[in-house]
């Protein structure tokens, strides 16, 4: 299967992100990501090799619109769509169904489809995305990749909550954790670069971006993580609030007359960094809004990496030694401020920085962050596509992903 090709799609709760991906390579060969999906501004941008940007205006469009959109671009492609061997769709939901990537069918269908009261916000959107490439692509193998299957090795003492044990048999009332594709890249990658296989390696890897997850690794596996049944427990996020009281969420419904819907919206979608700053969940606007002197801006930013910090000193127990602590996603990769922010309020566990190489974000020591003589800091970016092009391949050849 070499030079063959990858459709991969990953449908958010508002946005379609799509790419054709030489497994093998990691080459993209065109990229497009419709944003702003269900609105009047909704528009889709697509890169492509051959035809360079393009950006379509699709007011209102939703992720099966915006698919159509993006099939009828490739239509003029016919060289190198004829190099597709899959499609390879990101899941965010797959209970305890799923350890690893399946081919599509009806049973899988109603499975995730089964898993949509656990996320709500993304497994609807994935069914959208998977049934309109069977409409368009019915020839080609779809393939589902989960978020939660990376997370399936938990052992009971961090998946279990402390709710009457019934819950979890009957209903699976449990902690699944998510991001995990990009976990277990940046464990793969983290291996290639310190030399050593992977299930040999303990890591503690953090996906930073609007969402964001932290992952304890033992031996090539994960052993804890900082997301729950959904992916709103755990860190703050860009508008979640990661972790709370519970009885503040009871506190809200009896004595503030909020309806559950109303805590949904409240806790998804207007706390975390948009709700502690009361001006945005993009860290790069809140930097230069704590920059000009902006204190709800500086506070968000400071709980964001208290938090962050709290939670990777917790995890170090599941860990333990570390090999390395390994930043990415969009706030991981780019953020100096986060970064340096963050390794401060670990300097108690032998933490450091390097300025300069957390300066240029690792490029001139391979992602390396931190003196030689500490712990290993490193700054890795994630390729979620790559993950999801070659677990397609590998099913689609009859290997074990």
């Amino acid at each position: 299967m070499n030079h063959s090709l990858v459709l991969v799609v990953n449908c958010g709760s508002s946005s379609l992100k799509l790419a054709i991906v030489e497994p093998e390579s990691g080459r993209r060969f065109v990229e497009a990501l419709a944003e702003r999906l269900f609105t009047a501004q909704a528009d889709m941008t697509i890169h492509s090799r051959e035809a360079g940007k393009t950006v379509i205006s699709l007011p209102d469009a939703d992720h099966a619109q915006a698919f159509e959109v993006f099939a009828a671009h490739l239509s003029t492609e016919k060289e190198m769509t004829s190099r597709i061997i899959g499609v390879s769709h990101r899941v965010v939901h797959g209970g305890e169904y799923f350890r690893c990537p399946v081919l599509v069918d009806g049973d899988v269908l109603q499975k995730i489809n089964a898993c949509s009261g656990l996320a709500p916000l993304h497994n609807p959107a994935n069914l959208q995305g998977i049934h309109a490439a069977i409409r368009h692509f019915p020839e080609l193998p779809q393939v589902a990749v989960f978020d939660t299957a990376f997370h399936q090795t938990l052992p009971e003492t961090a998946y279990l909550y402390a709710i009457p044990y019934e819950l979890y048999e009957k209903h699976q009332l449990r902690r699944y954790g998510f991001h995990g594709t990009s976990h277990n890249y940046l464990m793969l990658e983290a291996a290639r670069r310190l030399g050593r296989p992977a299930d040999q390696l303990n890591l503690l890897t953090l996906h930073l971006g609007n969402g964001c997850s932290a992952c304890a690794i033992r031996q090539g596996r994960s052993v804890d993580t900082t997301m729950g049944l959904t992916p709103l427990e755990g860190l703050v996020m860009g508008t979640r609030s990661g972790d709370l009281d519970p009885g503040l969420i009871l506190h809200l419904l009896e004595h503030m007359d909020f309806s559950s819907k109303e805590v949904d919206e409240l806790l998804n979608r207007r706390s975390g960094l948009q709700g502690l700053s009361g001006l945005s969940n993009d860290m790069r606007t809140l930097a230069q809004a704590a920059q000009s002197g902006n204190r709800q801006a500086r506070l968000a930013i400071e709980v964001f990496c208290f938090r962050l910090a709290k939670n990777i000193a917790a995890l170090s127990v599941s860990c333990a030694p570390l090999d390395a602590l390994v930043f990415s996603g969009g706030i991981g990769e780019n953020s100096v401020q986060i970064r340096q922010r963050t390794l401060v309020w670990l300097a108690p566990l032998g933490f450091a920085v390097d300025e300069q190489n957390n300066r240029v974000h690792g490029k001139d020591s391979d992602g390396r962050i931190s003196p030689m003589n500490t712990p290993d800091v490193r700054v890795i970016p994630t390729d979620e596509e790559v993950m999801l092009a070659r677990g397609a391949v590998s099913l689609i050849a009859g290997e074990s992903p």
